[in-house]
């Protein structure tokens, strides 16, 4: 579990860029990574208070897809207290070199922690070139990020279970895998433990259940007897037919305790945007799992700013949490 912070992530050296030259090996990918600082630190900053939010509070999860539009964002999600966003750029071409994670942040008066899920070397799709002004990435980062209405404790980053499949790509290798970023986050009712998470797409529903069975046991060792809201992207159906039904995550994780928070169960949280322009399918991806609290019903927000115009090719889902329980087995 990752847990040193820096209020400002390091640029990526020419050796730590090196990737092409290492063999397509799990160790090697490994041995890389952990001299990478890069990718074994937790971004933190924002300016919110050290004051407890009230319950209820309001909490979105979104997959912002490059974040191409921070401002608009944060307009979309004012009223929420804590969010969990994934595939947010840090000094990519693509997304202007920003660090979108910080600029929505300031744009709420949030505090944030970020993690980077894979350091890329290229600019992205041929699509995504035509948003690029430079011919370099400053850093290359995309990754997950957290933020709230008050000052987060105890940030952490996990790495989810994987294959380092996107390490082998040939025409763009990239270093890392799917991750977690957390925090405690403070309530008048007391702590809760707030995850975002993005949960892998290029694989079918096996893989993506061991890397929920991994954060669960993770998060239970590190945070006992703490509630748990775990948000984002989650792949639900990719490589399955779009089935998310068929998902054996989401009986690993009742399994452990959580309930399962999506929206409407036919309405999809996908939709075409403006890098996804053509998609194959809409498809049901994105989901709280909440432990030892009460939620209220969950919104699919649209991504569409007022004019139209799609800010990801993702909606939002956005619930409150109205109470918090008494965690299992306290006899209370």
């Amino acid at each position: 579990m990752i847990r040193d912070t820096v209020s400002d992530l390091p640029v990526p050296t020419e050796a730590d860029l090196a990737l092409r030259t290492l063999p397509r090996s799990v160790s090697a990918h490994d041995t890389h990574m952990a001299q990478v600082p890069g990718m074994n630190l937790i971004e933190t900053g924002g300016t919110a208070p050290a004051v407890p939010l009230a319950l209820p509070l309001t909490v979105g999860a979104w997959n912002l897809e490059r974040c191409l539009f921070p401002e608009a964002a944060a307009q979309k999600m004012a009223d929420c207290d804590v969010l969990l966003l994934s595939e947010m750029d840090h000094g990519m071409a693509r997304t202007g070199q920003r660090n979108t994670t910080r600029d929505v942040a300031f744009g709420l008066g949030m505090a944030y922690a970020y993690a980077v899920e894979f350091l890329e070397l290229g600019l992205g799709s041929p699509i995504e070139h035509e948003f690029c002004e430079d011919d370099h990435n400053a850093r290359g980062y995309h990754g997950n990020g957290l933020m709230a209405k008050t000052a987060l404790r105890d940030p952490f980053a996990l790495r989810l279970w994987g294959e380092r499949q996107w390490f082998s790509d040939d025409e763009q290798p990239r270093l890392g895998e799917r991750i977690a970023v957390g925090a405690t986050v403070e309530t008048d009712e007391g702590p809760l433990l707030a995850v975002s998470t993005h949960l892998e797409s290029a694989c079918g529903p096996e893989h993506r259940e061991r890397q929920v069975r991994g954060l669960i046991a993770a998060l239970d060792a590190a945070f006992p007897r703490l509630p748990v809201l775990i948000g984002g992207d989650l792949n639900t159906g990719n490589h399955n037919e779009g089935d998310w039904r068929a998902e054996g995550l989401f009986d690993a994780a009742r399994e452990a305790g959580f309930t399962v928070h999506g929206g409407p169960e036919d309405q999809p949280t996908t939709r075409p945007s403006l890098i996804t322009r053509w998609p194959e399918r809409q498809m049901k991806l994105d989901w709280f799992l909440a432990r030892d609290m009460d939620l209220d019903q969950t919104e699919i927000r649209s991504s569409l700013d007022a004019t139209g115009r799609p800010l990801s090719d993702h909606d939002a889902i956005v619930t409150r949490i109205t109470g918090l329980t008494a965690p299992r087995g306290s006899g209370a």
